[in-house]
C-alpha cells in the first residue's frame, strides 16, 4: 500500500477512478486515491456544481432521514450507502433513538472497507456487499434480513445511487422491487444527478469523463427521474432539486440547485 492510501485498498484498483470514492472527495472526504481525485477535479473543472450539488444531496438525505424519523420509522436499507462521512445516516438516526436500526448495503470495496471501520463497536447499524441491482440477493444478505424486519416500516434510501444503473438495467422495475418487499407505511428516498446542472452543453462532457471510471453515469431529464418513481405516493413538496426539499434555511448555496432531483414517497 502506497502512501497517502486509505487503510484496506489491498486488492484494489486505486489506477482507474471510482465515481462512489470521487463523491467522497466532492463531500471533503478522505477515502479516496489520486486517479480519483485527479478526475474529481476535471469534473469540477467542467462544472463547478459538481461540489455544491454533492453536499446539497447529501443534506437532503440528512433531513430525508430526519423526516422518516419523525413519521415514526426506526429502520433504515441504505442502497449504495458509498463512503461514510460526517453524518452518516447511522448517526444523524441515533442522535435521535439509538435503537434505530441502519442496514448499509454497497458493492464498492472501500466503502464497505470503511463502512465497517466506522461501525465497529456500533449497535444496530450493519455494511453488506452487495450490488443493488440484484434485490433478492440483497434482501437475503444476513446484515440486512438479520437486522432489518420486513413486517415492519421502514425507509429505503437509493441516494445519489441510481444514475449508476442503466435504462437496459430497469432503475424503474427496481426500485418497485424495493416498494413491493416492505412494509405498507414505509418510504423510499431517491435522489437522481440531473439532465442539465447550471450549464445543460456539459453534461455530454461529463460523461464522457465518467465513461473513464468504474462507474457510467446516466443524466436523466425530471420526467425521466419521475418515471423511475412508478406509483410511489409523493410526500410534499413532491419531486423537487435538491435544495428545495424540506429546507433548512432560505439561503442556497451558489451553484447547489440543479445538480439532483429528489423526492421522497410513501409505499
Amino acid at each position: 500500500m502506497s502512501i497517502g492510501e486509505p487503510a484496506g485498498s489491498e486488492g484494489i484498483d486505486v489506477r482507474t477512478p471510482n465515481a462512489a470514492r470521487m463523491y467522497d472527495y466532492y463531500l471533503g472526504g478522505s477515502h479516496n486515491f489520486a486517479a480519483d481525485r485527479q478526475a474529481a477535479e476535471r469534473a469540477v473543472e467542467i462544472t463547478p456544481v459538481m461540489i455544491p450539488g454533492a453536499r446539497a444531496n447529501r443534506a437532503f438525505l440528512q433531513r430525508a432521514v430526519r423526516f422518516c424519523l419523525d413519521q415514526g420509522i426506526r429502520q433504515f436499507l441504505d442502497l449504495g450507502s458509498g463512503i461514510p462521512t460526517v453524518g452518516h445516516v447511522h448517526q444523524i438516526a441515533h442522535e435521535r433513538d439509538s435503537s434505530v436500526r441502519v442496514a448499509y448495503v454497497d458493492n464498492e470495496p472501500v466503502a464497505v472497507s470503511h463502512t465497517g471501520q466506522l461501525l465497529d463497536g456500533v449497535e444496530n447499524a450493519t455494511i453488506s456487499r452487495a450490488d443493488l441491482r440484484k434485490p433478492d440477493e440483497v434482501l437475503a444478505e444476513p446484515g440486512v434480513a438479520g437486522l432489518l424486519d420486513f413486517d415492519e416500516p421502514m425507509a429505503v434510501l437509493a441516494a445519489a445511487v441510481l444514475h449508476f444503473v442503466g435504462d437496459e438495467e430497469g432503475p424503474a422495475e427496481l426500485v418497485d422491487s424495493y416498494r413491493r418487499a416492505v412494509a405498507p407505511g414505509s418510504f423510499m428516498v431517491v435522489s437522481h444527478i440531473t439532465d442539465h446542472y447550471d450549464e445543460p452543453d456539459r453534461v455530454e462532457e461529463i460523461s464522457r469523463l465518467y465513461r473513464d471510471t468504474s462507474h457510467l453515469a446516466n443524466h436523466r431529464s425530471v420526467d425521466e427521474f419521475a418515471a423511475l418513481l412508478g406509483d410511489l405516493e409523493l410526500v410534499e413538496p413532491g419531486l423537487v432539486h435538491a435544495v428545495d426539499w424540506h429546507p433548512d434555511s432560505d439561503e442556497v448555496p451558489e451553484g447547489a440547485r440543479n445538480a439532483f432531483w429528489v423526492a421522497v414517497g410513501k409505499c
